[in-house]
């Protein structure tokens, strides 16, 4: 550094050293900082290969950038960014911008498995330096754009887990937050992230810059007095201010090692370059950001010492692509002010139309303007004649530049917030718009600014419109940010998405919409007239699976096992949710493929259970209907039911099976092998696991009745397979349980079997209900007894009677508190059986008021003897039976009656079922007579 004190910069060193001396104690601290910044300003500035530092999303760059690529027409571009985002860049010009650029890796390979899914981001706008170099490398003939920055898989190589959780790895990466939909979750990566490291130099700057937060500060203090300075100016100043926060930065290890890394790996990729093509670093242009620009690593420069190895990259398989962006996703992923991007978008506008400097935009880009410039090759770049002058010292010396105060513009602003606000539920008037008018110009001048800000305008908006209450969605400070241009939303056009993308618009194209446009669009399938769309109907339940809420929702229609669609109403979201559809891309090439991976991964996963896996081929069979993939998930269940030694999925387990049981007995001739398998293994494991549930206290009543509803529903099925009936018996004989819902459960098992008859188990509650210290339990013998409609649906009509008896006979004390546990098991665990217990309790119980007092419960009724035949017997009902012999016989051979017609009694053989059911005939002769 000793022969740089001399020359461009001697003057300002001598009056920095002066400086120092006088304000601090000792001059060595401060003048060490202060002439070690000059010392990395002279470095750079006199680098062969040009360095120009830039500040991402910063309008001042870009216009630079603009006009200097115009001067000096490099034939090289080397652009700090991600190497391996290269092969994306030319399709930018098929996407509206914003967009981000993205490497995705769903599989690991060389990283730790709960880091998966890998994502790196970097964020690119019209208003921003980069693209600009992008544009101008990519459009103009004989230049080539070369990508200079560490691989996406070394962003993750070089991140120390722990020091990662608690800050982000990437210093131009700060973590994404939760309004950051469009990025998600991703690690993003900008050029130039020029932001204090040290909080305390921040809060300085801030305090005494009068502003409020670090955009502002940079709008106020490096935006404005760069807007219209000359390329050598804002080179040395942009060099002064990366020096600058590099210096007063916290001296972070691994920080500065990642900083020190990046530099060397940087350098390295250019020499290999330089020395691979022979190229003239004089025709060359390095772009990056003002941190790394003033870098003391000793790669530094073409001729750099130092050599850095590269570690070779990682065996995961990385996924490229573009997604959208916003001007909200860039702020809340990179910590900017709310609506920073916004307003620097508008100032960008701005510039261009007050500098006259022509932008680069890329052919055919969609949502700009035709660039007028020519685009010709590249001329060589003039060799400077001298070296660079000292611009720092005459820029750090002048005065604040006050610009002249704009009333047009601002009186345009006041009237348009004032119109916004009464449209958003603000009684605004024009005394407010006057009012934001002069208390802009008063806030700016109380912040030493001659002419007010958008940060001023959006306070003074914020004072005298919202006061203390916001009456709609939006406040003022939304909607001055929407006002200063919005929150501009990027698309990725159809040429730029990946192939399951592009598949799911040409799929969707019979519907007729306007897939790639954001907000919901009503889409109407009359498959019955129209069958051709039952293949788009496949398409969006798919998507309805795979993405995210609301990116396809059905309004009418729904999917189930052995129905066809016939109409269906869609809610599509798919412009809104591009991100989303983009990333499946990256999993596969049709959304068939991507599910049946999901499918796959969640059957295989270490904490699947026989219920999830059972879920798994159940969506196998309905969305892909695939008989493969359904056979291969139902081994994979039955393998998995074997294993577990809980009944926790019991209820999910008997629910699907009955299902996909029912499904194919209608819909194939024969069972599928592996559904006989897991019936068959299923009656013997839970027959296993029976006694041990029954007094589990972890298993609950519903998982219990479940295991019992599975063994004796699936028992024919079982039983022809092989299965012994006999496990069953010894599996209930062997359960002892001892609270009441669960010996409730098992005498309903014991009736199913025939081991216990219904006259005993009413004797059973009798005697229970009689009991003085047991009457306090019988709610919950009752409820075991709800739970009991699972297994043995038979016993619907006694637990009507069980209910009706305790409302009869319990005391209200017991009663009255129970009364809650019963609505909240029929609301939750037994949903199902409110309905046959309201139909059978209608069938018993009399339908009209007056005939309640006169009315017997049929289980307290006497029958009468056989003997004594009502007088009816020899009438209208044996009529009626003679009249028609051929029905009586063959009710009579169904019912098991045999008998022959006696000459002299001309009757049928079925006469004789008229004394054994009086009820039936009486009802069916008076049924006949009112027909």
């Amino acid at each position: 550094m000793t022969g740089m004190h001399e020359g461009t910069f001697e003057a300002l060193r001598a009056q920095l050293q002066e400086a120092a001396g006088t304000f601090a104690d000792g001059p060595d601290a401060l003048e060490g900082i202060l002439l070690g910044i000059v010392d990395d300003v002279d470095r750079a500035v006199r680098e062969p290969l040009e360095i120009f530092p830039v500040c991402h999303h910063s309008p001042a760059s870009a216009i630079a950038m603009a006009r200097r690529l115009r001067e000096k027409q490099p034939k090289v571009v080397y652009l700090e960014l991600c190497e391996d985002m290269a092969p994306l860049l030319t399709e930018l010009r098929n996407c509206r911008l914003p967009v981000a650029v993205q490497a995705f890796a769903t599989e690991v390979d060389g990283f730790p498995a709960d880091w998966s899914p890998l994502s790196v981001v970097a964020p690119i706008t019209e208003a921003s330096a980069e693209y600009q170099a992008i544009a101008y490398a990519l459009d103009t003939p004989g230049v080539e754009l070369v990508l200079v920055d560490r691989s996406s898989d070394h962003v993750f190589q070089w991140d120390a887990r722990a020091e990662h959780d608690a800050e982000p790895a990437d210093p131009d990466a700060p973590p994404a937050e939760e309004e950051a939909a469009l990025h998600g979750d991703a690690v993003g990566v900008e050029i130039g992230d020029l932001r204090p490291r040290f909080a305390e130099l921040e809060e300085h700057l801030l305090r005494h810059g009068r502003v409020r937060h670090w955009s502002e500060w940079w709008h106020q203090y490096v935006e404005l007095p760069l807007g219209d300075s000359d390329h050598d100016t804002y080179r040395q100043v942009m060099l002064l201010i990366g020096s600058l926060f590099r210096r007063l930065a916290p001296g972070d290890p691994h920080r500065v090692r990642v900083d020190e890394d990046r530099e060397r790996y940087m350098w390295t990729r250019m020499r290999e370059h330089l020395s691979a093509t022979g190229t003239d670093p004089a025709d060359c242009l390095y772009v990056c950001g003002a941190f790394h620009a003033a870098s003391r690593v000793a790669e530094f420069g073409v001729e750099g010492t130092g050599t850095f190895e590269i570690s070779p990259r990682s065996a995961t398989k990385w996924q490229h692509g573009l997604i959208p962006s916003s001007h909200a996703a860039i702020e809340a992923q990179f910590g900017l002010a709310a609506g920073s991007v916004s307003i620097a978008a508008t100032v960008w506008a701005k510039n261009v139309k007050r500098t006259r400097v022509d932008p680069y935009r890329l052919a055919g880009q969609a949502g700009a303007r035709k660039s007028k410039a020519k685009k010709s090759a590249a001329a060589p770049a003039p060799v400077p004649a001298v070296p660079p002058s000292d611009k720092l010292t005459g820029f750090l010396r002048q005065p604040p530049v006050l610009d002249r105060l704009d009333e047009a513009e601002l009186l345009g602003w006041s009237v348009e917030i004032v119109r916004a606000a009464r449209r958003n539920g603000y009684l605004a008037s024009t005394a407010d718009a006057i009012a934001v008018f002069e208390t802009s110009i008063l806030l700016a001048g109380m912040r030493d600014r001659a002419k007010p800000t958008p940060y001023d305008f959006q306070d003074a908006a914020v004072t005298c419109i919202e006061k203390d209450a916001v009456p709609g969605r939006r406040d003022v400070r939304r909607l001055v940010e929407i006002m200063m241009g919005g929150d501009r939303i990027g698309q990725v056009g159809y040429d730029a998405l990946p192939p399951l993308a592009r598949d799911v618009h040409d799929r969707l194209a019979p519907l007729n919409l306007r897939l790639q446009q954001r907000g919901v669009q009503r889409a109407l399938l009359d498959i019955a007239s129209q069958p051709e769309l039952e293949r788009c109907s496949d398409v969006l339940w798919m998507l309805r699976y795979l993405m995210p809420q609301g990116a396809a929702r059905p309004i009418m229609g729904e999917r189930r096992l052995g129905e066809r669609p016939i109409q269906e109403s869609w809610d599509l979201a798919l412009g809104t949710h591009q991100r989303a559809l983009i990333e499946l891309g990256y999993e596969g090439v049709s959304i068939e493929q991507v599910l049946e991976q999901r499918l796959r991964r969640t059957a295989y996963a270490p904490q699947a259970t026989a219920a999830t896996v059972l879920e798994a081929v159940e969506d196998a069979t309905l969305y892909l209907r695939s008989r493969r993939l359904a056979d291969e998930l139902g081994t994979r269940a039955l393998e998995v039911l074997s294993a577990e030694r809980s009944v926790d999925g019991a209820p999910e387990v008997l629910r699907r099976v009955r299902r996909l049981l029912s499904y194919h007995r209608t819909s194939e001739p024969v069972l599928p092998p592996w559904i006989e398998s897991f019936v068959k293994t299923g009656y013997a494991h839970y027959c296993t696991l029976l006694p041990t549930a029954f007094t589990d206290h972890d298993a609950t009543v519903r998982q219990v009745a479940a295991m019992l509803g599975f063994l004796f529903s699936m028992e024919s099925l079982a039983l022809s397979l092989g299965c012994d009936r006999s496990q069953l018996e010894l599996a209930v004989a062997q359960s002892h349980p001892e609270e009441p819902s669960r010996t409730a459960l098992l005498w309903a098992a014991q009736v199913q079997l025939g081991d216990l008859s219904r006259a005993d188990l009413r004797a059973r509650c009798d005697e229970l209900l009689a009991n003085p210290l047991v009457v306090p339990a019988y709610p919950r013998y009752l409820s075991g007894f709800v739970h009991a409609l699972e297994p043995v649906p038979g016993l619907t009509d006694f637990v009507v009677e069980a209910v009706s008896n305790a409302f009869g006979r319990l005391p209200d004390p017991v009663l009255l508190p129970w009364l809650p546990t019963l609505i909240t098991t029929l609301r939750s665990g037994g949903a199902e059986f409110a309905p046959l217990l309201i139909r059978e309790a209608g069938r018993i119980f009399p339908g009209r008021l007056p005939m309640l007092d006169e009315w017997v419960p049929p289980w307290r009724a006497q029958p009468e003897p056989v003997a004594a035949q009502p007088e009816w017997y020899g009438g209208g009902g044996v009529t009626l039976l003679a009249a028609h012999p051929a029905t009586c016989d063959a009710v009579a051979s169904l019912l098991g009656c045999d008998g022959a017609w006696e000459p002299a009694a001309p009757h049928p053989r079925g006469a004789e079922l008229v004394g054994r059911h009086p009820d039936t005939a009486v009802a069916l002769e008076v049924l006949l007579a009112e027909a």
